[in-house]
Formats: C-alpha cells, sequence, structure tokens
C-alpha cells in the first residue's frame, strides 16, 4: 500500500522538472527572439543609414565633384572636393566613385580636345581664305602705289595697305595657333629688318624705339624670318596694348654666347603672378592649346608664340618684370638659326636702325704706279694746245685734254705726280641721302619741266614770241654764214 504514494510522488517530482525545464526552455527561446529582433532592427537601422550616406554621397558626386572636375580642366586653380563621407575615404565603396570621378574626367578631356580640333580645322581652313584675299588686296594696293604719283591718293593708299597688313597679321596669328603653317617663305634677312617687319605690322608702331646693338650683318636663316617677325610683333602687340598711349616700349638687340636676344621693355600694368605663370606655359608650348583656353574673344598672342617656339626651336621668356614697371619679354635666338649676309653686297634698308657697333675699317690696297705713256708725242710728255689744255698720251695713242695748272699753284712736274684719288666708300646712311635727294630732284625736275611745258605752251601762242625766235635764227644763220 505505501508503494503507491511513492510512485505518484516521484511522478510528480519528474512531471514538475519536466515542467520546470520546459518552462526554462521557453523562456531562452523568446530571449532569443528578442535578441535577434533587435539585432534585426539595428541592422536595418544601419543599412538604412549606409544608404541615406551612399544616396548623400552619390548627390555630392553629381553635384560638386564631377562640376568642379570639368571646371578644372579650364581653370587649373578650382579645387575639386573630396567626399562628403569621411568612412569612404579608402573603403571599396569610396575608391569606386573616385574610379567614376576620373573616368569622367578622362572622357570631358577627350570629347573637348576632340571638339576642339574640329573648331580649329574649321578655322584653319577660313583663315587660309582670309589670307589670300587680303594678300590680293595687299598687291592691288601696291601696284596702285606704283602707278600713281599724287601725294594725297599715295598717301591714302599707304593707310589703307597698313590697316590690310593688320588685319593680315590677325588672320595669321588665327591660322598659327589653329596649327596652319605660318604663311610665308622669305629668303635669308637681317635679324633688325625682321624686328622692325613685325614693328610695322602695328597700330602704334611709332611708340616702339629699336636699339641695335648687333654686328652688322647679323642675319636670320630663311625658315626662321618670319617666325621671328610673328613672334616680334606679338610680343610688342602686347606691350602697346598694356601700357599708355603716351609711352615708348623700347627694343634691344644684343648679342649673347648661344646666339641673339630681343628684349621687349614696356612701362605698363604688368602682370600679376598667376598671369605671368599662365603667360609662361603658353610661351613654352608645352602644353596642348585649346580655343576654349583662349578666352572670349579669344587673346592668341601667347598661343602663337608657344606655336612658333616649339615648331622653330625658338625661347621666348615673359617672368622678368620689365625695369620700367611693366614687363620684360626676352626672344632667344640660339646660334643655328643666325646667318650672316655682306652689307656691301646686299646694304639693310634705308629705314633699319643701324648698328651701334663700330665696323672695323676697310683695309685699302695702294693704287698702282701710273704707267709710263710711249706713243704720241713722247719727246715732249706734255704738248700744251692754244685753248689752254694738255694734251697727254692715252692709251690708244690719241692725246687726252686736261686743264692746265693755274699759275698760283705749282706745277707739277713728270717726277712730282699727283697720287690717284680714291672715291670713299658710301656708309648705307650716305647711299640712304643719295637715294632720298635723286627721289627729291626727280620730283623737281618733274615739277619744273611741267611748268617749262606751260611756259613754252603760253610763248607759242604770243606773236612777239615767234618774231623773237625769227630773229634769234636769223642772227644764228648770219653768223654761221660769216
Amino acid at each position: 500500500m505505501t508503494e503507491l504514494p511513492d510512485l505518484a510522488a516521484g511522478a510528480l517530482a519528474a512531471g514538475t522538472l519536466s515542467a520546470l525545464a520546459l518552462g526554462a526552455g521557453l523562456w531562452r527561446s523568446r530571449r532569443q527572439r528578442v535578441l535577434q529582433r533587435e539585432e534585426l532592427a539595428a541592422l536595418r537601422a544601419r543599412l538604412d543609414g549606409v544608404q541615406a550616406a551612399l544616396a548623400a554621397e552619390i548627390e555630392h558626386l553629381a553635384g560638386q565633384r564631377i562640376p568642379a572636375a570639368a571646371r578644372h580642366l579650364t581653370h587649373p586653380r578650382v579645387t575639386v572636393p573630396g567626399p562628403a563621407q569621411p568612412q569612404f575615404i579608402g573603403s571599396p565603396l569610396g575608391i569606386g566613385l573616385e574610379s567614376v570621378l576620373n573616368s569622367v574626367r578622362s572622357e570631358l578631356t577627350a570629347q573637348r580636345t576632340r571638339i576642339d580640333a574640329a573648331a580649329q580645322a574649321g578655322m584653319r581652313g577660313a583663315t587660309r581664305e582670309i589670307q589670300a584675299a587680303l594678300y590680293r588686296l595687299q598687291d592691288a594696293l601696291r601696284s596702285l602705289q606704283q602707278r600713281y604719283d599724287d601725294p594725297e591718293l599715295t598717301q591714302t593708299l599707304f593707310a589703307l595697305d597698313h590697316e590690310n597688313e593688320q588685319s593680315l597679321r590677325r588672320a595669321q596669328v588665327a591660322a598659327v595657333v589653329c596649327g596652319a603653317w605660318v604663311g610665308l617663305a622669305r629668303e635669308e634677312s637681317y635679324l633688325v629688318e625682321a624686328v622692325t617687319g613685325g614693328q610695322a605690322r602695328l597700330a602704334g608702331y611709332h611708340r616702339v624705339r629699336v636699339h641695335n646693338h648687333l654686328e652688322t650683318g647679323t642675319a636670320l636663316v630663311s625658315h626662321a624670318v618670319e617666325p621671328v617677325a610673328i613672334i616680334v610683333a606679338e610680343l610688342l602687340d602686347n606691350a602697346l596694348r598694356h601700357s599708355a598711349p603716351d609711352t615708348e616700349v623700347v627694343v634691344n638687340l644684343e648679342h649673347v654666347h648661344h646666339g641673339a636676344c630681343v628684349t621687349v621693355d614696356d612701362a605698363g600694368v604688368g602682370m600679376t603672378q598667376d598671369e605671368r605663370d599662365r603667360a609662361r606655359r603658353m610661351v613654352a608650348g608645352s602644353d596642348p592649346i585649346l580655343l576654349t583656353d583662349l578666352g572670349d574673344p579669344p587673346r592668341m598672342g601667347f598661343a602663337a608664340i608657344g606655336r612658333l617656339t616649339r615648331q622653330f626651336d625658338l625661347n621666348v621668356d615673359v617672368s622678368s618684370p620689365s625695369p620700367y614697371g611693366g614687363v620684360r619679354a626676352v626672344l632667344r635666338i640660339d646660334s643655328h638659326l643666325l646667318s650672316r649676309i655682306n652689307p656691301e653686297l646686299q646694304p639693310p634698308a634705308a629705314g633699319a636702325p643701324r648698328s651701334t657697333r663700330r665696323a672695323p675699317a676697310p683695309t685699302r690696297t695702294p693704287a698702282p704706279a701710273p704707267a709710263p705713256a710711249h706713243s704720241y708725242g713722247a719727246e715732249h710728255p706734255e704738248q700744251v694746245d692754244a685753248s689752254g689744255h694738255q694734251a697727254l698720251p692715252d692709251v690708244g695713242g690719241l692725246p687726252r685734254r686736261r686743264r692746265r695748272t693755274p699759275a698760283t699753284a705749282p706745277v707739277a712736274t713728270a717726277t712730282q705726280a699727283a697720287p690717284e684719288r680714291h672715291q670713299p666708300e658710301r656708309s648705307p646712311e650716305q647711299a640712304a641721302a643719295a637715294l632720298g635727294a635723286l627721289q627729291s630732284g626727280t620730283a623737281a625736275a618733274r615739277a619744273a619741266n611741267d611748268d617749262t611745258g606751260t611756259a613754252v605752251a603760253e610763248r607759242a601762242t604770243a606773236p612777239e614770241t615767234a618774231t623773237a625766235h625769227e630773229t634769234q635764227q636769223s642772227d644764228y644763220e648770219g653768223g654761221a654764214a660769216k
């Protein structure tokens, strides 16, 4: 009887233990589900935060970084911002966004280059036609200058020719910037003439003062003449544009160890450090030149200089300030681009500035002694005729006449013959003066001829003139008859 209660108590205890174990398991399971829900909520919140940060970073990339990268291509001083969220720096997501930015930058550069090349090709063709038309107009103006002698018309034609020269320079510079050839092939020329040729293409050429310190005969090889003239013209144009109208631009031509230098100094406003750095890069010609980088309206002077310096092995420096407060530009021409011209065989232009260096004195050979005369009148070397001339034997045996020596002067004997005088060589200035005197004399002769023709016409219409002429003619005939 006693075993049944014990069994019931054991079963009850076992059931109680099982219930307690089951309850504990259920509690742990519920606790785990709560923790899982909390972790899931945290992960969901974190994912939402990451998504929001990624969306903000993409918006920052599209709205700030890509436009800044596009502006940086044309304005290098524009700063491209980094990622907006610091946690993306160096992360795979940040690296991916940076690769997207680099791809966009590369594509923009390629498209800008392609579009600019197409624009340059179109402008190159247009400027070629404009240059041809301006050259034809230049030939027509010069033919008119040679045809007519009216001073007022000639002055007008010269003014038109100068305006045409300025238009031709602008078209030529635009063509050079677009990769075209300089457009002219010249023979060897003096360096100073290339400088003055570039000066003559400008509106304010009268404000330029050229000081030539080169050796006489310093010249340029043929393929360097026109590039040097274009570079000098653009440097002078920049100096004239950025200086006051009442100031001068000073140009000095000097010899240096490796060639020659053309130095341009102005008294203008100068350049800031940024402008000087940009000008230095452009004249060096190392970076590609795009039309979109030249501004609106485009400023092509330094860009054209950069093209020419790279193509013809020239050097231009604009990094130094001028002692007059403006900009100093130095064009250096190496020795392999220099040549020499004999100024006696090919004298420089009359208007070119003369060199300040003294030319060496020309060596003169002594005059040969006169050969003794052997022919007619050998016994009497000097025969005097009735008209007061001395007859000297000529080479062919015939007498040659000369004036008798005045009585006040000592008579030269055969043993005291005066040495032959040589005509001194004329300098270029004297030749230019003689040419100017010849032109002035020609104009005066034409005017006198016109006045004489008018006077003759008036005398032909007057009856007393004919009577005087007949009287003079009769006197002449009577004298001849006598």
